[in-house]
């Protein structure tokens, strides 16, 4: 298979730092396709400005093809390949690259005045009079939104496909601001989903632009992470909320720029993710100590010490009955029903109990704010663990999970 791309119709912009044909590289690339060949066609145009893609296992030329788009096309299918064909000024869903790949026979995928499309050798016929790719893509099967494979699990929710032309700055300030709405999850908490976002938005584009890796901007969370804990059991509280919320912030932008630049990694997932995971227990010690007094004022008998330590197990518990969900469907229960999403909003989790300890304890209340977390932590546990035991006994999909 070869990815053939027609420069003839060309995109100056840059959607997140990238250019459009660095962009479809990277996409290619991301999802895995197996390519013999990348051809970028200037056709009658000058030829293209684009960045050097040194990760592809293939070839890239950069040609100057003559003749219509139909012509152009047929030399590039002259080799008997499959071509995956689009053009410099679209911006395609990466999802749709692994589609078209694994599909048999020609199929084209075309909206907003942009097009992406599967062409076999044997429907080199079809396509010999097309002026345009969109001319030629017309005489082929329409793929459509209903045959799309659209949950993404990564973001626990469904997405149809999408594909954008990005010609002027417009095109690309509202390409921008759709592809990093669109991936933001789709069961997450209140604060991540309504109170954070203008700061991330702030931060992404311009991180994007620089190139700085995600795994940067994690490490920086990392740091943030561990040094909010000693603050937190000294009684610096605000310097360790102000590392805190920090991190939180950062913890949804590592996770947009890698989706929105093709960075995501496995080292950055598990630095990530397990970041998630471990760090939240700390930070409750953290509380505990400080409202007592410090570590040397700590001792089992102290009713906040064992709250903490009611906290520690509630936690884990509650991740482990999660992990039951998982483990059978696939995919999280907060995607299981519109309800469930609705109940991570404000369930127990670190966004949610930082800001109630934090006006809590601004206020006063820190020691009485920090028995009632772990409350809700035994009230999320055992809401978690009903509504698994009865999703085990009742639901019967059809797949692995519900679409």
């Amino acid at each position: 298979m070869k990815l053939w791309i027609d420069a003839e119709r060309f995109s100056a912009e840059r959607v997140f730092g990238m250019s459009l044909i660095e962009r479809h590289l990277k996409a290619a690339r991301h999802q895995k396709i197996e390519l013999s060949e990348v051809i970028i066609d200037a056709g009658n145009g000058p030829t293209p400005i684009w960045e050097a893609e040194p990760r592809l296992k293939c070839p890239v030329r950069i040609v100057s093809s003559q003749g219509t788009c139909g012509d152009r096309l047929r030399a590039a299918l002259a080799a008997g390949e499959v071509l995956l064909a689009t053009d410099a000024a679209s911006l395609a869903d990466g999802r749709l690259y692994r589609y078209l790949a694994d599909r048999s026979g020609s199929c084209t995928v075309r909206a907003n005045k942009a097009t992406i499309a599967r062409i076999e050798p044997a429907d080199v016929a079809r396509i010999l009079t097309a002026p345009t790719l969109d001319a030629a893509a017309a005489s082929l099967d329409d793929v459509r939104q209903e045959d799309f494979p659209a949950f993404v699990a990564k973001l626990r929710r469904s997405l149809p496909f999408y594909l954008f032309s990005v010609t002027d700055v417009a095109d690309r300030k509202n390409v921008e601001k759709f592809l990093f709405w669109s991936n933001y999850k789709g069961s997450t908490d209140f604060f991540t989903k309504y109170v954070y976002p203008p700061l991330v938005w702030a931060m992404v584009p311009p991180l994007a632009r620089a190139r700085i890796h995600p795994n940067t901007v994690t490490i920086v969370s990392i740091v943030l992470t561990v040094l909010a804990v000693p603050l937190f059991a000294t009684g610096h509280f605000w310097w360790g909320f102000a590392c805190a919320y920090g991190m939180s912030v950062l913890d949804s932008v590592d996770g947009k720029l890698a989706r929105l630049t093709f960075t995501d990694s496995a080292i950055g997932n598990v630095l990530d993710h397990g970041l998630d995971i471990v760090h939240p227990p700390f930070w409750y010690f953290g509380w505990a100590i400080g409202l007592i007094g410090g570590w040397a004022m700590t001792d089992f008998s102290q009713p906040l010490w064992q709250a903490a330590w009611w906290m520690l197990a509630l936690y884990v518990l509650d991740r482990l009955i999660l992990s039951v969900y998982r483990a059978k469907y696939k995919r999280g229960l907060h995607t299981h029903a519109a309800m469930d999403a609705f109940i991570r909003t404000f369930i127990s989790r670190r966004n949610i109990n930082l800001p109630l300890f934090t006006v809590a304890y601004a206020t006063g209340w820190g020691a009485e704010a920090f028995y009632f977390i772990v409350l809700w932590q035994a009230l999320t546990c055992l809401y978690h663990g009903g509504r698994t035991l009865w999703i085990l006994a009742t639901f019967r999909p059809a797949s692995a999970g519900p679409s």
